[in-house]
């Protein structure tokens, strides 16, 4: 930290593409960009030196790309979140960078609307998922005509929590964490509500989770 300033390192393999960032950022008054990096190499470094708290990380760099570059970070327990910065809109390579240990994935032509929203979001521990990805999953499917009719299901304050929670991106064990309960006690919670409202998965919990204005403010 610099300071009361979040601390940022931007790591992009374009030189315009950094300038954008850059002057986005430049714009916050508690927000400062303590260096840039062309490539995954010199970004790994540039992190492991800086400690900054939050990296924007192009995953597509040369040298080491987006994915390898968190999962050495992950590896270093360094405190840096990484909000991965993608042209890739496919929802099996989303999994595979929040399986890398990213806090966040924001497409670049959302950039200049939320970059600095996904920068805070991240920098506290939340996990970042673009507008759009949720507005997707949101139309995937509808759900189950049968559970739509149903009457509202009444959550404890707990399993609500929980589900929140899910939807956001968290693991079981971070809301466990979180929550200072156990594991076990998440997935009870979690299974218990989900059979109340009938919701299959996590796509299931999101789209429940938005229906009721859940992640607007995160």
């Amino acid at each position: 930290m610099n300071g009361s300033k979040l601390d940022v390192v931007i790591a992009d393999d374009h030189a315009l593409v950094r300038q954008g960032l850059r002057m986005l950022i430049d714009c916050q008054s508690d927000i400062t960009v303590v260096g840039e990096a062309g490539d995954g190499h010199e970004a790994l470094t540039m992190i492991q030196q800086l400690r900054p708290a939050v990296a924007v990380v192009d995953v597509s760099m040369p040298v080491m790309n987006g994915i390898e570059l968190t999962a050495r970070l992950a590896g270093d327990a360094t405190p840096t979140k990484v909000l991965a910065l993608t042209a890739n809109e496919d929802r099996g390579y989303m999994h595979r960078l929040f399986s890398s240990g990213v806090c966040g994935y924001l497409l670049k032509r959302s950039a200049a609307d939320e970059l600095i929203r996904a920068i805070r979001s991240v920098s506290q521990g939340i996990r970042y998922l673009d507008p759009s990805i949720l507005d997707e999953l949101v139309g995937m499917t509808e759900f189950d005509k049968s559970t739509q009719q149903k009457p509202e299901v009444a959550l404890s304050e707990r399993e609500t929590e929980v589900l929140k929670l899910i939807a956001q991106g968290l693991t079981n064990k971070e809301i466990a964490a979180r929550l200072d309960i156990s594991v076990k006690t998440v997935e009870t919670y979690k299974a218990r509500s989900m059979q109340k409202l009938g919701l299959r998965g996590r796509a299931d919990i999101v789209r429940f989770a938005v229906d009721r204005s859940w992640l607007r403010d995160i």
